[in-house]
């Protein structure tokens, strides 16, 4: 995610806002953004460990009023992430076996964050 820091792409809390933000707002110009998704490795695995995932990239849905081909091109050279833009049905029909964790409208992630932050087992 990070070109100044690729140590730093594991580092939700620091990398996500800024990436998801600047993405949302270019998908923006062209159709309307309905959702955020990630999917893959973290959609898998507890927040907890995702720093076993140092290194490797995001998978983002972004589900939108429509498909955009090539989506691809909205992300910054030399960013690590992996990109999919579909409409509600695509979205449904791809996510429905796996897990994943919503980050737009719903931020599913604050909760845990909170949680453990709470417990002092995050930080």
């Amino acid at each position: 995610m990070s070109r100044i820091k690729p140590e730093s792409i594991w580092q939700h809390d620091k990398v996500l806002p800024y990436i998801l933000t600047r993405l949302k707002d270019k998908i923006r110009e062209i159709t309307a953004v309905e959702k955020i998704i990630l999917f893959g490795s973290r959609g898998r695995l507890p927040l907890e460990r995702w720093n076993e995932l140092e290194g490797k990239d995001w998978d983002v849905l972004v589900q939108a009023k429509c498909k955009l081909k090539n989506a691809h091109v909205l992300v910054e050279p030399n960013y690590h992430l992996d990109l999919l833009v579909l409409d509600e049905s695509q979205t449904k029909k791809f996510s429905e076996n796996m897990t994943t964790k919503e980050l737009f409208p719903l931020y599913e992630l604050e909760c845990l964050i909170t949680k453990n932050e709470e417990n002092g087992k995050f930080r």
